[in-house]
């Protein structure tokens, strides 16, 4: 490793109070076949406590940070071992608490978890934070307010709570899942009561509270960042006064990402995702236009459509380089499918190998959409 990158890491690791000076493991970090920067063998053998830095940038919230503490129960060796016996690949059960800001004044705190059940037949996802959130309405259809105004200042302080609980089909890679999502938002700034965002009291309501269904399948031959297969699901959830929510509305999504192994050295993944509402939603949890280069919450609507392709070329065994466009519409108000626009964006970026026995890719993503470009640290894909 080079005199200067192991100086980095060095530095790195004693910031989060992972080694002392003079720790001879930063050889661990070193991956003994090529010799370049890998940290598979510590996040397979790792158990315990972790320190993660968190690094944003969300447009929408401006560039910010925070640190998480997360605590491993059993190594992904230590299943590794266990699916020699079932056949099976278990992840690691992972609990995780951490706090973040960003530029823009956003605060957010949050714990959560992840863990399976009865040789993975049962999975449970879920979490809870505590998130002062800072942005801006630009109308429904994105299309601005009312009275000249581009758009209007908000924030959201509150409470948030996501539960899951998934059941495998029979030996398949299919899974059914139940989920509540629970939402306790004050909004320091009630919009409806300014006739130029054009919104009703029914959509600034502070509680929702729903339960929903899911199905999903999963074929990917790695969860971090994928050369084959895919992964979809389809999602309902209801909300309505008898389950806590101050208005009756239902949320649906359905999402495929498919990737394809094009060459030796290309893979191309592709993206279709789709969200609808109905009913009296409140205008925070109106689908967005969900893409890179594109603020969060920037094209609200109804409903929206998204159509993104990427293109990653491994240049050499540790590092690659990736291109993508998408096009996204938001319609359903004021406005039909055909008389929405669309909205577009691309970029380029590329990808280290960090951690090669995992496939886990991590790298830098500039993306340019309507209102211009945008940096992105990626961490595995960046489809979510």
């Amino acid at each position: 490793m080079p005199v200067r990158l192991r100086a980095l890491l060095g530095a790195i690791l004693l910031w989060c109070g992972l080694c002392t000076p003079g720790h001879a493991f930063l050889e661990d970090f070193v991956d003994p076949g090529d010799h370049h920067l890998d940290i598979s063998d510590w996040l397979i053998d790792r158990q315990g406590f972790l320190p993660v830095p968190i690094v944003i940038t969300e447009p929408a919230v401006g560039y910010g940070g925070g640190v998480a503490l997360m605590f491993v129960r059993n190594s992904m060796r230590e299943n590794s071992e266990r699916a020699r016996k079932t056949g099976r690949l278990t992840p690691p059960d992972i609990f995780v608490a951490g706090a973040a800001a960003t530029e823009n004044g956003t605060r957010a705190a949050f714990a959560g978890g992840m863990m399976s059940f009865e040789d993975d037949r049962w999975r449970y996802r879920g979490g809870v934070g505590r998130a002062d959130v800072n942005l801006n309405f630009y109308g429904i259809g994105g299309t601005g307010v009312g009275g000249g105004a581009r758009s209007l200042a908000y924030s959201l302080d509150g409470w948030m709570s996501s539960q899951q609980v998934l059941r495998r089909l029979g030996e398949s890679d299919n899974w059914l899942g139940l989920r509540w999502i629970f939402l306790d938002l004050d909004s320091k700034l009630d919009l409806s009561k300014d006739p130029r965002s054009g919104l009703g009291p029914d959509q600034t309501t502070r509680r929702t509270s729903g339960l929903g269904l899911s199905l999903e399948h999963d074929t990917r031959d790695n969860i971090f960042t994928p050369s084959e297969g895919w992964t979809g699901a389809l999602d309902a959830t209801f909300y309505s006064p008898e389950l806590g929510s101050d208005t009756r509305f239902q949320s649906y999504r359905g999402h495929v990402f498919a990737y394809f192994p094009i060459a030796s050295s290309l893979v191309l993944g592709g993206r279709l995702d789709g969200r609808a509402v109905s009913g009296r939603t409140p205008f925070y949890m109106l689908p967005f236009i969900d893409m890179r280069g594109v603020p969060a919450a920037r094209y609200q609507d109804q409903r929206t459509a998204v159509v993104e392709t990427e293109l990653r070329w491994d240049v050499t065994p540790r590092w690659a380089a990736v291109g993508f466009v998408g096009a996204g519409r938001a319609w359903g108000r004021s406005t039909s499918f055909s008389e929405a626009g669309n909205v577009i964006s691309r970029g380029v970026g590329f990808r280290y190998l960090i951690a090669k026995r995992l496939g886990l890719w991590v790298g830098l993503d500039h993306a340019r959409g309507p209102e211009g470009g945008t940096w992105y640290i990626q961490v595995g894909n960046a489809w979510r």
